[in-house]
């Protein structure tokens, strides 16, 4: 018995990156996967990676507009009559010092990553509530904990969503439905690969374990934090970090 056999998890930006290393993870685990992203050519690749097939299904949505993330979950319901993860990935960047930040810069990244957060618990929540059993998980950032120059929104977004959660987890806990928040750290991916050289090095050497992590890590946590080895979990925030600013 696979961890999330016959179960139906919901991924956002779920097309590249952390989010489609969870979506290829929770396949592996044996539940079905719907992933959300606003790239229609990127979702098509990453359906292909997930194998394909009747159990993966993709919708192409902008989760800072709470009708488009109902109708995320709402494809997961009515294809496969249930939903038991919730994974709120969806985010962008727009970084620059505060002094050079325009109110749009601000305002996208917050409406993606808080907003578009919000709208997923709040439509994962309506449809687990309802059949007793739930667990959402929430991508925020070490920068939400600690907070990084030149990402004054980021950093307040990533925030927020700790706050969120945990407000969220108290609401919802009667019913039986969990919500808990990974923070990752330097994670390597294309886009932190692709910083200044002396800019990655001085991150690295904030790290203990003296390395970047890998997407498959944080994949790792949404998988406990999605099955039930941690059905005892709700508020939680686990970091992912390799022990960089503990």
């Amino acid at each position: 018995m696979t961890l999330l056999e016959e179960k139906v998890a919901v991924v956002t930006g779920g097309a590249r990156g952390l989010g489609l290393a969870m979506a290829l993870t929770f396949r592996k685990e044996g539940a079905k996967v719907v992933i959300a992203d606003l790239d229609a050519d990127a979702l098509s690749a990453a359906h292909v990676a997930l194998g394909g097939g009747s159990d993966v299904a993709t919708v192409v949505a902008d989760v800072t507009s709470a009708a488009a993330v109902t109708r995320v979950v709402d494809t997961a319901v009515r294809r496969y009559g249930s939903l038991d993860v919730m994974v709120n990935n969806a985010g962008i960047t727009r970084d620059a010092t505060m002094r050079r930040m325009t109110e749009d810069q601000f305002d996208q990244v917050v409406s993606v990553h808080l907003k578009g957060c919000w709208n997923g618990t709040r439509a994962a929540a309506v449809v687990m509530r309802d059949r007793k059993r739930g667990a959402i998980v929430n991508i925020s950032s070490l920068s939400g904990k600690v907070g990084i120059v030149g990402q004054t929104n980021y950093s307040a977004a990533k925030a927020g969503i700790v706050g969120l959660s945990k407000a969220a987890a108290k609401e919802v806990a009667h019913d039986g439905v969990r919500v808990n928040v990974i923070q990752p750290g330097l994670i390597r991916s294309a886009m932190t690969e692709s910083m200044p050289q002396r800019i990655w090095d001085q991150k690295l050497a904030e790290i203990p374990m003296g390395r970047a992590g890998e997407a498959a890590e944080v994949a790792a946590a949404a998988l406990f934090l999605a099955c039930d080895l941690s059905s005892y979990m709700t508020g939680c925030v686990l970091e992912v970090t390799g022990g960089r600013f503990m």
